[in-house]
């Protein structure tokens, strides 16, 4: 009789659990996800194995398997392998490369940055990854806090080298080029000596010394302030990114749509690293293209896409056609993808799994959405707390600086509250920091946190996290401005003017004004195609929507392609709020918030009023 009762009361507590916590499979399934992700890193600690290593085993396993779809030319593992022998011995043979040296490469999207990536990899060198499209000062920035002496890169990008090749050469630098008849001054070419090289395998012996602390990759941070800063990825580092395709469930079968930079994290780490682990054929493009993408998607037959949130609010913005619904894409996983863009693209383009990450270069904690809940960056996860201890700690807007107490630490904020996410470092949760930049890497740690002597790594961002567990994101510490004592989070006014209908991107930030406490709005708008600003309906939308100090008082209209965005679709803020408000300086339209009128055009007569005080702001 017991054995019927409980039989009876099994279904019932079942239900009870998930009335209580309807997310109880996923959680679980994500709970066993990580331990698994936990084994493979401990793994790789006891017995070094790089992603070199898993790259060679796949080769093994299945060498006639596409890894490239590149420009309708397929490259399978086993030729990705044998390029990669030749490249590395050209480079052996004429550049004397040794382990543990450095190699910038400046290169575009194409299997050549794979092969060099791979070459340098299996002559136990570390790759620094320079980003394409920086020049002059950034470019010679960049190259030089890695400490190369190599900088490899492709006749298209030549005119860019070309800029800072005087420099490059009183450094001693040698410069190598992968292009036919190139034999310039200044530029060596590596093409003859790559096609006569032989392929077969090197010694793993050249890697003999490297192990999972050793740096693997230098990857750029997107310099929203100041120069870019070189990450030093380690190969513990770079595993753990890669191991993302695990959490949120790529299969060895999928064809995976790369489009993203292989300069950053997401699209070299969670994209091609990650898709080398699962064993993926990768469509590989040399960049986002938004009218061609559904058409790849079908012609390709992708199941896999990954994204930054910008790039769906772009597809999202195209003309709805009849076959937006036909495709195999199953999975979208990325980072920064907008609330309301969420639910417009399922709706649109359909039942596709949406993973929304969250995590930093640089970071030593991260975040997986793995339930698919609109609007949240990750979900708390009891296991993920055990091994990654974190905290939202109260942040003084104003001071721009962790709250403290009288006791001189700092302060949890309670659940559904905003506060500065900080996460531990530990032995299991490292921070590394900057190459060659022992200011700017201190600069992102917290010390006596909670207790005396402890350090937190200070990730600069305001989250919330929800009863439920759901994590949001609310700003960048930097973003966030105060005027009439007031915080002002840039990413709420800019959700409601993305709401007007000639508003393709809005970007907005805080200026600051003479004689004026803290800083006041102002907005850089980009208007949709044969659109026309429309003062009146922008004044209509900010005052039905955001309190009074909230509503940006100047209004600037960039006429250029797009908004001024960094390498990773960053919104270019510093910039724009230094240069201000100032007519006689800048080109574009600029419009002013007169006191419950509406936008009117700023003229240098108001200008000079404000500046003077005359205008009560």
């Amino acid at each position: 009789g017991s054995c019927l009762m409980a039989a009876g009361l099994t279904p019932l507590w079942a239900t009870l659990l998930y009335l209580r916590n309807p997310y109880l499979l996923a959680d679980i399934n994500y709970a066993f996800k990580s331990l698994y992700v936990g084994y493979r890193l401990g793994q790789i600690k006891r017995r070094f194995y790089g992603i070199l290593d898993c790259f060679l085993d796949r080769v093994a396993k299945h060498p006639d398997k596409k890894l490239f779809i590149f420009e309708d030319v397929s490259y399978t593992y086993k030729q990705a392998d044998a390029e990669s022998n030749k490249v590395a011995r050209a480079l052996s043979a004429h550049a004397q490369l040794k382990p543990g040296d450095t190699v910038a490469l400046f290169l575009g999207n194409e299997p050549l940055l794979v092969w060099v990536w791979l070459a340098l990899a299996k002559l136990g060198c570390v790759t620094a990854l320079l980003n394409y499209n920086i020049r002059s000062r950034s470019l010679l920035h960049c190259f030089s806090c890695c400490g190369a002496k190599i900088l490899i890169t492709s006749p298209d990008l030549r005119e860019a080298v070309e800029e800072v090749l005087p420099t490059l050469r009183e450094q001693g630098i040698r410069v190598l080029i992968l292009g036919d008849h190139l034999e310039a001054d200044g530029f060596e070419s590596l093409f003859h000596k790559v096609q006569e090289a032989s392929d077969q395998p090197l010694s793993p012996e050249l890697r003999a010394n490297i192990h999972h602390k050793s740096p693997a990759l230098y990857i750029y941070t997107s310099g929203t302030t100041g120069l870019p800063k070189a990450a030093i990825i380690t190969h513990q580092r770079a595993w753990s990114a890669s191991l993302a395709q695990e959490m949120v469930g790529v299969r060895s079968d999928d064809i995976f749509y790369l489009y993203l930079p292989l300069y950053h994290t997401a699209g070299f780490l969670m994209g091609l690293c990650g898709g080398i682990n699962k064993g993926v054929t990768f469509v590989l493009k040399r960049k986002f293209s938004v009218s061609s993408f559904w058409d790849d998607c079908r012609k390709y037959n992708i199941t896999v896409i990954q994204y930054i949130g910008e790039i769906m609010r772009y597809l999202c913005n195209m003309p709805k056609k009849d076959n937006d619904k036909d495709h195999n894409v199953r999975l979208a996983f990325g980072n920064g993808i907008r609330t309301d863009t969420w639910a417009e693209f399922l709706e649109r383009f359909g039942n596709i799994q949406i993973c929304e990450c969250y995590g930093a270069t640089e970071a030593n904690i991260g975040f997986i959405n793995y339930v698919g809940k609109i609007g949240a960056l990750g979900r708390e996860n009891f296991l993920h707390k055990i091994s990654n201890k974190y905290a939202l700690i109260r942040y003084d807007t104003e001071k721009e600086q962790p709250f403290r107490n009288a006791e001189g630490f700092c302060v949890e904020v309670p659940k559904g509250e905003t506060g500065l996410l900080v996460s531990m470092i530990g032995a299991a949760t490292p921070f590394v920091g900057y190459a060659n930049n022992q200011q700017q890497t201190e600069r992102k740690i917290l010390k006596d946190v909670f207790v005396t002597g402890d350090r937190y790594l200070n990730s600069g961002d305001l989250l919330r996290i929800d009863s439920e567990g759901f994590v949001y994101f609310q700003d960048r510490t930097g973003d966030t401005y105060r005027w009439k004592g007031e915080n002002v989070a840039t990413t709420e006014v800019a959700d409601q003017l993305l709401m007007v209908e000639f508003v393709e991107e809005a970007n907005v930030y805080g200026v600051k004004v003479p004689g004026h406490e803290g800083r006041i709005g102002m907005a850089a708008l980009k208007l949709k195609e044969n659109m026309v600003f429309d003062g009146r309906a922008v004044y209509q939308c900010v005052k039905s929507n955001l309190p009074g100090y909230a509503r940006p008082r100047f209004i600037r209209i960039q006429v250029s392609e797009h908004l001024a965005l960094t390498g990773t679709f960053k919104h270019m803020k510093v910039k724009l709020a230094e240069e201000g408000f100032n007519p006689s300086t800048i080109k574009d339209p600029l419009y002013f918030l007169e006191d419950n009128e509406g936008y009117i055009s700023m003229t240098q007569e108001i200008f000079d009023s404000i500046s003077e005080g005359k205008v009560r702001l």
